[in-house]
Parts: C-alpha cells; sequence; structure tokens
C-alpha cells in the first residue's frame, strides 16, 4: 500500500443510478428515506447507486468492497460512463466526465483511463506481444514505439520470453498478469480494476495482490480496485469503501475500518479479522522515553537514564539519525573510561521498524529482545519507539475486540 498527500485526481459527488423507466422518479423528496426495496416495491425501479460521494488521491489505491449487488461494479461503469448515471458528477482532475461529448469521452478513455478486468479480456487469437500493444494499436502509436513499450511492460509484470505464447498457453495468473501489463502499457494515469483476481486459485492470487503492492510503490497510478473480499481490501487499499444495496456505508483507511466499524453490517464483515494485520506501529509507538545526542558523553547518559528509571536509552547523530543503544552498564564502563563523548563509539543494535509496519511484523521484533522497537522514518530519523507492554495490549484488543486488561 502507498500513503501520501497529493491533489484529488477522482472525484465523484451525489452519483445515482437508476434502472427502470422514469428513473427521476426514485429521486424524489417523498422517497428519501425510504430503502432499495421500497422504492421497487413502489415504483418498479431499481435503485443501483444512491448518493454515492467519495475522492480519490493521486497515486492512491481506493478499494471499492462489497457483497454481489451491492452496486460496486454499476460504479466503476459509471466512473466511465460505460453505464450512464441518473444523476450526479464524476470529475477526473476537475473535468466532468458527464459533460464530455462523444468524441471527448473516446479520448479520455483511450488516454486517461486503462481497465482490467476479472477474466483478462485478452484476445485468444494474438500473441501476448500484441494483446499488451493492443491500447497502443488503437490509439494510432506506431508499431516500433507501441512493442518497445509493451516489451517493457511484459518484463515489467515478470514476463519476460512469453512474448510469442498465446493466452490458451499460459496459466489464469499468468493471463492477469497480461492484462495488467496491458493497461501499464497504455501509461494511463488511472487503473481501473475490476475484480481482477477474484477467478485465480487463493495461491496465485496472493501472489498478484503482492506483485500490484510491489508495481505501485514504483508506478504510483491512481488506482480504483473492485473487489467483494475484505481481506483483499485490507491488504491493497489506502482508504476502503464499503458499499451495500447501491449506498456507502462507509469509508476510510484499513485500520479504521476494523477498529471504528461504522454500523452492525460492518461489524459483521471486520469481526473475524485481527486488527494486528492492519494496525500499524506509528498507531501504537509512543515518544521515546529518553534520548542523548552522541556528541554528549557517558556521564549525560546515565544522569538521563536515572532521571527517567531507565537502563537504557536510544542515541541519535546529527537529524536525530538513530545511531544505537546505551544500556546503563555500557555507559558506565564508558565514565568509569573517562570517555567524553559518544560520537564514533560502538554502540549497541537496536531493532528498528517503519511507522507503517503492521503488529503481526513487530511481535518476532519483540520476541527477539528485551529494548523498545525503534521506529524509524525512511531517512533513519527516530519517530518514536514501540514497547513490548504497549504491543502486547494491542494484540489483546486484536484478538479479543475488548478493553485492554489495564482499562
Amino acid at each position: 500500500m502507498t500513503q501520501n498527500s497529493q491533489s484529488t485526481q477522482i472525484e465523484v459527488r451525489s452519483l445515482w443510478k437508476v434502472f427502470g423507466k422514469s428513473p427521476s422518479d426514485a429521486l424524489r423528496n417523498e422517497y428519501a428515506s425510504a430503502s432499495r426495496a421500497e422504492i421497487q416495491e413502489a415504483l418498479g425501479l431499481v435503485v443501483a447507486l444512491r448518493d454515492v460521494s467519495f475522492k480519490v488521491k493521486k497515486g492512491q489505491i481506493f478499494v471499492i468492497m462489497g457483497l454481489s449487488g451491492s452496486g460496486k461494479s454499476t460504479l466503476v461503469r459509471c466512473l466511465i460512463r460505460l453505464i450512464e448515471s441518473t444523476r450526479g458528477q464524476v470529475l477526473f482532475d476537475g473535468e466532468d466526465v458527464m459533460e464530455y461529448d462523444s468524441e471527448q469521452l473516446i479520448q479520455f478513455r483511450r488516454q486517461k483511463i486503462a481497465m482490467v478486468f476479472q477474466h483478462y479480456g485478452l484476445l485468444p487469437h494474438r500473441r501476448v506481444l500484441d494483446n499488451v500493444a493492443y491500447g497502443l494499436e488503437i490509439r494510432g502509436i506506431d508499431k516500433e514505439e507501441r512493442y518497445k513499450a509493451a516489451l517493457e511492460a511484459i518484463e515489467t509484470v515478470g514476463l519476460k520470453g512469453w512474448e510469442d505464447y498465446l493466452p490458451s498457453e499460459m496459466s489464469g495468473g499468468m493471463q492477469q498478469r497480461v492484462g495488467l501489463a496491458r493497461a501499464l502499457a497504455a501509461n494511463s494515469e488511472v487503473l481501473l480494476m475490476d475484480e481482477p483476481f477474484s477467478g485465480l486459485d487463493p495461491l496465485i492470487r496472493r501472489e498478484m495482490q503482492d506483485e500490484l503492492i510491489s508495481l505501485q510503490s514504483s508506478i504510483q497510478k491512481t488506482i480504483v480496485f473492485i473487489t467483494h473480499d475484505l481481506n483483499e481490501a485490507l491488504k491493497i487499499g489506502d482508504r476502503i469503501a464499503i458499499m451495500r444495496d447501491g449506498e456507502i456505508v462507509q469509508e476510510g483507511s484499513p485500520e479504521e475500518i476494523v477498529t471504528l466499524p461504522a454500523d452492525d453490517y460492518v461489524t459483521s464483515f471486520v469481526q473475524d479479522v485481527s486488527r494486528a494485520k492492519v494496525i500499524q506501529a506509528k498507531a501504537i509507538m509512543q515518544e521515546p522515553d529518553v534520548v542523548v545526542n552522541d556528541w554528549q558523553g557517558p556521564r549525560a547518559a546515565l544522569h538521563a537514564m536515572r532521571s527517567s528509571d531507565t537502563d537504557m536509552l536510544f542515541v541519535l547523530g546529527r537529524n536525530n539519525i538513530l545511531r544505537g543503544i546505551l544500556t546503563e552498564d555500557h555507559a558506565g564502563r564508558l565514565a568509569r573510561q573517562k570517555v567524553e563523548s559518544l560520537r564514533g563509539l560502538e554502540l549497541g543494535e537496536v531493532m528498528t521498524a517503519d511507522p507503517e509496519a503492521y503488529i503481526e511484523d513487530l511481535i518476532p521484533m519483540a520476541a527477539s529482545t528485551e529494548h523498545p522497537i525503534a521506529v524509524v522514518n525512511e531517512d533513519g530519523r527516530l519517530v518514536g519507539e514501540v514497547h513490548r507492554g504497549a504491543l502486547l495490549t494491542g494484540m489483546y484488543d486484536a484478538e479479543t475486540g475488548d478493553e485492554s486488561p489495564e482499562g
């Protein structure tokens, strides 16, 4: 998964889709509080989408999750007007797709969007290379340029050497990689992925999820991903929207969905999910109890430890870069040796974790050290620490859903 603070690339505003004659009748005020079933009984209309609104940031994986009939597939098709909505707006980079004429819509679909389908959507009579290059071909890109882009995409998804094979000669997982390569070759800004992995066996499905996460770290595409699988949504999504009867009943981060379900419907989805798989170090870390800078000496370190009633501390270099651990015993020996500065000295090793590491990743680390786990950012700067007690409390909540023993 990716985290970013980029600008909004997709915005959906009060989107409705009603199937049947006179669909606008379902939008009358008298039916504002009526359920989907009540509207269908009264008017013979099917409300597939009901006042749906959300935003997707550039470079974000936004997962739309729901069971069959929830409206998720209708929604993704309304985004690019494969299905025309009844009311509402769909904005891509601030432009309302609903206002496009036919020519603008064609160019939008060809240039801005690439789709990856559940059943691959491959042309059976074309070899892999031509399938991957197909989107560029219909754009009118010359053969040499489109083959170059296709070969790069094929290598990106790990299919180098399969360029001349037909889809029928490949496994389901490999065919799905071809579909993904075709989307990447088009170099569109946005990928729409409609249950792309649901037809794969569990092992291949997990591999493809991992592949997508790995690819996203480098390609940073804006992705709208449709799934009925909560575990898949939690694994790959930066944000998740859960749908029921055409409405979004909750939107949030994976952690928010699992730990703060909005209603009984969402609670029933997440009740069997271990929070250890979604709660990150940044959610349970605390400010470091005590630190010293490496230009300080062992006596300053001893004073800091005694003042804080601890027997260790983290030593920081310039710009708060973590250098290591100093224990009380080690500091005492250095003080007796009349060492004046910790700079350049060999210090104790420390277990470190990324702020976005999950509790389940921290458990084996905590088991192998008696000291807190240091949480450091990508520059190596110390941003927090995780004590074993906090980790155990988090696990207690994760497995029971109850309050911790402390309260």
